[in-house]
C-alpha cells in the first residue's frame, strides 16, 4: 500500500494511475477522444457526483497544505506556477490551463484518496453564485485552516521564501528567460509583486480578505452575471476561426499582458476575467489595493480557481467538438499551427512533483491525455447547429470614428436586421481598444455603452445603453499599450442615424448603483478605437 499523508490505496491503483500517458503525443493533433470512453468524469459541481467530488476536492486541499514547502505539490507552491507561467489574452490561454489543471488533478487524486476524483467544473452559467459546499473548511481561503500561512504576508514570506530560494537555483537558462521577459528577473522581483505596493496593487491577502464572496452573499453581482448568461456565452462559441474563438496570437505565450494591442477572445474578456474579477473583490471594495487572491496571479490559493477553470476548460471542449461536427479546423492552419504547438510550458510538474517531460503546447491540445472527459453542461445545444452563411455584401468590419472618447460606426441597417433576428451564422460584435491598466490602483473594469445621452458615465446592467463590462484580469508591471475586447452587440441594439455611438467608462457599481445616468467629467469615456464586426 502506498500513502499520501494517511490516506490509503493500493499500488495498482497508484502505478496505473501514475502511467497515464499523454495521448496527445500519439493522437492527431486537434482529435477529441470520445467522452463515454474517458476513465475520469469531471462532474458539474451542482450534481449529486459533483458534490462527492467536492468532499474529496476538500480532503486533498487540506493534504496538499501540509505539505512541507520545499515539496512542488504543496498547495502554495503549486499556485506560483500559475504565478511564473500562466500567459493571458494570448491565443495560449486555454492550451497552457489545460495542461496546469491536468497535471494538478493527477497529484490532487492521489492526495484526495479517491481513485475516481476529478476536477468538478462550475458552471456559472446556470449556477451564476459560488457552488454549494466551497465555503467550507480548506475549501474558501478565508477560514482558519489558511491563517498558519497567509495571515499576514511576513508569514506567507517566512514560509515560502527559504524553499522558492532553493528552486531558484535549480531554474534552467530557458525558464530564466522566460521569467526576463515575464519581467521576473530574480526570486526579489517575484515578492515584490506578490507584496505589492502603493503602486502595484498586491497578490497576497491575508486570510480576511482572501475571497470577497461569502457564504452569506455567494451570487455574483449584476454585470458578472451579465458576462456569464447564456447570449454571451454562446456568443463565444460562435466564432468558427481559432484565434477567434481565443485570445491573440503573440510572440509568445508570456508576452501579454505585454507592449502593444492584443484582442481578447469573448470567453476569455468577458466570462473569464469578469468572474476571476468580481470572487476577488474588483468593485466590492473602495480600497483598489486591496484584492483577494482570485483578482490575480496567485488565484489558485483559492480553491474556486480550478472549478472555474475546469469550466472554461469544457466550454474549449464544446467549442472544439463544434468545430468537428461542421467538418472546421480545431487549431491554427498552415505555418501558425507548427508556431503554436511548438510553445514551451516548462513550469508543470507531475504527481511525484518532478518536471514533465511534455512541455510543448501541442502535448495538451487533447483532453485525451488525461483521461478524462466531462458530464455534459451548458453550450453543447451549439454542437450540430447549422454554420448559417453570411452574405458576403453584409459582411466585413467597420472601423469606426472615435473623438473625445466616443466613436461612431456605420453599420448597414439590414446587417441589424438580420442580427436581430437571430440569422445572422456569427454574433456581430463591437470591439472597444482601450488603454492598460499603468499601475494596481487604475481600473481594471469597464462598462461598454452605446447610444448613452452624451456625458454619460454610469449605467446599471438592466440600462438599454449597457453592453457589457469588460475586465483585465491581474496586474503585472509589463502592462504597456492598449488592448481591444470584443463584446456581442444585444439583438436590440438599434443605429442612431445609421450609427452607433460607443463609449468605454470605468466601471463604477457604487455610482452605477445611485443613478441610472451619471454626469461624471472625471470618469470619461477612455475609448481609444473602436470597429463592429461579424465575428
Amino acid at each position: 500500500m502506498t500513502s499520501f499523508l494517511g490516506h490509503s490505496f493500493s499500488r495498482r491503483q497508484f502505478v496505473g494511475s501514475v502511467t497515464v500517458g499523454l495521448a496527445a503525443s500519439v493522437a492527431p493533433i486537434g482529435s477529441v477522444r470520445a467522452q463515454s470512453a474517458a476513465r475520469y468524469t469531471r462532474y458539474n459541481v451542482s450534481c449529486e457526483k459533483g458534490q462527492e467530488m467536492l468532499k474529496s476536492y476538500g480532503i486533498a486541499v487540506k493534504n496538499l497544505m501540509a505539505l512541507k514547502p520545499d515539496d512542488p505539490r504543496n498547495w502554495f507552491r503549486n499556485a506560483f506556477i500559475h504565478t511564473l507561467d500562466c500567459p493571458h489574452g494570448n491565443w495560449w490561454f486555454f492550451v497552457w490551463h489545460r495542461g496546469y489543471l491536468g497535471w494538478f488533478e493527477q497529484t490532487l487524486r492521489d492526495a484526495s484518496g479517491n481513485p475516481d476524483f476529478a476536477i468538478p467544473y462550475w458552471d456559472w452559467t446556470e449556477t451564476p453564485r459560488i457552488p454549494d459546499g466551497m465555503f467550507y473548511d480548506a475549501l474558501n481561503p478565508s477560514n482558519p485552516p489558511y491563517d498558519p500561512y497567509i495571515k499576514d504576508f511576513k508569514t506567507f514570506y517566512n514560509y515560502l521564501n527559504p524553499a522558492l530560494t532553493e528552486y531558484w537555483k535549480g531554474l534552467s537558462a530557458s525558464q530564466l528567460q522566460q521569467l526576463e521577459t515575464r519581467m521576473i528577473p530574480t526570486l526579489d522581483s517575484l515578492w515584490t509583486q506578490v507584496k505589492g505596493d502603493e503602486q502595484n496593487g498586491a497578490m497576497f491577502a491575508t486570510t480576511r480578505y482572501a475571497r470577497f464572496l461569502t457564504a452569506d452573499s455567494p451570487e455574483m453581482d449584476a454585470s458578472t452575471q451579465k458576462a456569464v448568461e447564456p447570449f454571451m456565452v454562446r456568443s463565444g462559441l460562435k466564432p468558427v476561426e481559432f484565434a477567434k474563438f481565443n485570445s491573440v496570437q503573440t510572440p509568445s505565450h508570456n508576452s501579454a499582458p505585454g507592449s502593444g494591442p492584443g484582442t481578447f477572445g469573448i470567453l476569455e474578456g468577458n466570462p473569464h476575467n469578469k468572474v476571476h474579477n468580481n470572487v476577488g473583490g474588483v468593485g466590492h471594495i473602495m480600497d483598489p489595493l486591496n484584492f483577494g487572491y482570485m483578482a490575480d496571479n496567485l488565484s489558485p490559493v483559492d480553491p474556486l480557481f480550478f472549478l472555474h477553470h475546469s469550466n472554461m476548460d469544457r466550454l474549449w471542449d464544446v467549442w472544439t467538438r463544434k468545430q468537428q461536427k461542421l467538418g472546421l479546423p480545431t487549431l491554427p492552419v498552415g505555418d501558425d499551427l507548427k508556431k503554436f504547438e511548438n510553445e514551451k510550458f516548462e513550469f508543470y510538474v507531475n504527481r511525484q512533483g518532478k518536471p514533465v517531460d511534455q512541455n510543448r503546447a501541442g502535448d495538451y491540445v487533447n483532453i485525451g491525455g488525461f483521461d478524462y472527459g466531462y458530464q455534459r453542461g451548458f453550450g453543447e445545444d451549439i454542437i450540430g447547429q447549422p454554420n448559417v452563411a453570411i452574405a458576403a455584401a453584409l459582411s466585413g468590419r467597420f472601423s469606426g470614428e472615435t473623438a473625445a472618447g466616443v466613436g461612431a460606426v456605420n453599420v448597414p441597417h439590414a446587417l441589424l436586421q438580420q442580427h436581430a433576428a437571430g440569422t445572422l451564422g456569427q454574433p456581430l460584435v463591437v470591439q472597444v481598444t482601450v488603454p492598460r491598466p499603468t499601475n494596481g490602483a487604475a481600473p481594471r473594469e469597464f462598462d461598454v455603452l452605446i447610444n448613452a445621452p452624451p456625458g454619460t458615465t454610469a449605467v446599471t446592467p438592466d440600462s438599454p445603453y449597457y453592453v457589457g463590462t469588460i475586465s483585465f484580469f491581474g496586474f503585472m508591471r509589463n502592462m504597456t499599450g492598449d488592448a481591444t475586447f470584443t463584446v456581442p452587440l444585444p439583438q436590440n441594439v438599434q443605429a442612431r442615424n445609421g450609427e452607433l455611438h460607443v463609449q468605454v467608462v470605468p466601471h463604477s457599481p457604487a455610482l452605477a448603483a445611485s443613478v441610472s445616468e451619471a454626469v461624471r467629467p472625471e470618469t470619461a469615456s477612455v475609448l481609444k478605437a473602436v470597429a463592429v464586426s461579424t465575428w
